[in-house]
């Protein structure tokens, strides 16, 4: 039977996911807790600043994160590289080593590691895998990371926001409310489809978060609001 293995590890699809749900528990939190102290129009306009500054610095973030670890890999590409060129036996022994560590007989090992090491590019790209645990042809798309996390933290940080754009007061603070303790058990699901958890408690688990962090900033923004007042 052949299994196929969604690629969860990959950049994007990380940056997708915790963008949406960094935007909707952070500028849900936001709104309720500028709700409980302030009239509506201060509500929108820090709702849409939450999301403008947060979607920008999610993805300043996951490019300087991307961008960082890319070039950490591509050094440790070089100097395996040059180790490869200059030291081939002292690889082939470390690869050898490998091989005997999962119980490949001895000698097989050293006839394996040898014949790999007989092509410098299947070499570098099995020392990668082998010793670093990465593969040398995927070392993150910085740009493509920082884009899908601005938008996908706006996607999130929106949703909340709604209803302020056509109410206020109490009707569009729990429209904010509902809207995002469904959107976050929308995010557990998604996640449970990827990881093969149980969707129940996945979404469970989402909406407590984002109800926690809700109840709260919206303490604190009840008792800032009396004090003010």
């Amino acid at each position: 039977m052949v299994h196929h293995h969604p690629g969860v590890a990959d950049g994007l699809a990380r940056a997708a996911v915790f963008g949406v749900s960094d935007g909707l528990v952070s500028n849900v939190a936001l709104i309720l807790g500028v709700a409980a102290a302030a009239e509506g129009d201060t509500v929108m306009v820090a709702g849409v600043a939450g999301l403008l500054a947060g979607a920008a610095s999610m993805a300043a973030g996951e490019y300087v994160s991307v961008k960082a670890q890319a070039e950490l890999i591509e050094r440790e590409l070089e100097i395996e590289q040059r180790s490869i060129a200059e030291q081939p036996q002292e690889e082939v022994n470390e690869l050898a080593a490998i091989y005997r560590s999962r119980g490949i007989d001895p000698d097989q090992a050293r006839d394996m590691a040898t014949a790999v090491m007989a092509d410098p590019d299947v070499a570098l790209e099995v020392h990668a895998r082998e010793e670093l645990g990465v593969d040398p042809d995927d070392t993150g798309n910085p740009i493509g990371a920082a884009v899908t996390s601005f938008f996908a933290f706006a996607l999130g940080a929106i949703l909340p926001l709604l209803p302020w754009f056509f109410g206020e007061g109490t009707a569009a603070t729990i429209a904010s409310v509902v809207i995002g303790m469904v959107a976050a058990a929308v995010v557990g699901l998604t996640l449970a489809s990827f990881t093969k958890r149980s969707p129940f408690r996945t979404a469970a688990r989402q909406v407590l978060l984002a109800a926690g962090a809700c109840a709260l900033t919206w303490a604190i923004g009840s008792i800032l609001g009396t004090q003010i007042s």
